[in-house]
């Protein structure tokens, strides 16, 4: 018995060297590095800003939980929520009617990626599959539309967050929906 527990004392230690000695290896960074890039988004909904009494749409990254929320005006509020509540309009919404014309013409959109905030306008683009990629710049909000109808996901470049913050009013950094 006394070998036994010798033998396991022994492998343990011999398991736990290698692991420290592992993680102190020049080629193992002891801390892994932060993820950079493009992170997918939730749209969390559409609100109306009390104090600018406009609404707003507020998206949330899948990756750090940051968010972050674009003023919108009313009719692109619309042609979000509808969608997000599973709501079915009589008749068709000009988002509605492009998602038609690209299933027609064999044109899949791939993401949306919300590329930037300059001079607080939001800039963003669409990437479709027509045999091919092709990528049409776009209002975030049009982008954010389309995709949630064709089931496609919402993306926002890292540096949109961290400018986001800056905006006096902003949702403070870190914040979560």
């Amino acid at each position: 018995m006394n070998g036994i527990n010798r033998l396991g004392r022994l492998s343990i230690l011999l398991v736990l060297g290698l692991a420290l000695a592992g993680a102190q290896s020049p080629e193992t960074p002891a801390v892994p590095p932060a993820p950079s890039g493009p992170q997918e988004v939730a749209v969390m909904g559409v609100f109306m800003d009390p104090q600018a009494q406009q609404p707003v749409v507020v998206l949330q990254g899948k990756r750090d939980h940051r968010s972050f929320a674009m003023v919108i005006g009313p009719a692109e509020a619309t042609g979000i929520a509808l969608p997000l509540q599973k709501v079915t309009p009589p008749r068709p919404l000009t988002h509605d009617l492009f998602l038609t014309l690209f299933g027609r013409l064999g044109v899949k959109v791939e993401k949306v990626v919300i590329t930037d905030l300059r001079d607080n306008t939001y800039f963003a683009v669409i990437y479709l599959d027509a045999n091919g990629a092709m990528q049409l710049d776009s209002r975030p909000s049009d982008a954010i539309a389309l995709a949630i109808r064709a089931k496609a996901p919402v993306y926002a470049e890292d540096r949109v967050f961290e400018k986001a913050a800056q905006i006096p009013g902003a949702l403070p950094p870190g914040s979560r929906i």
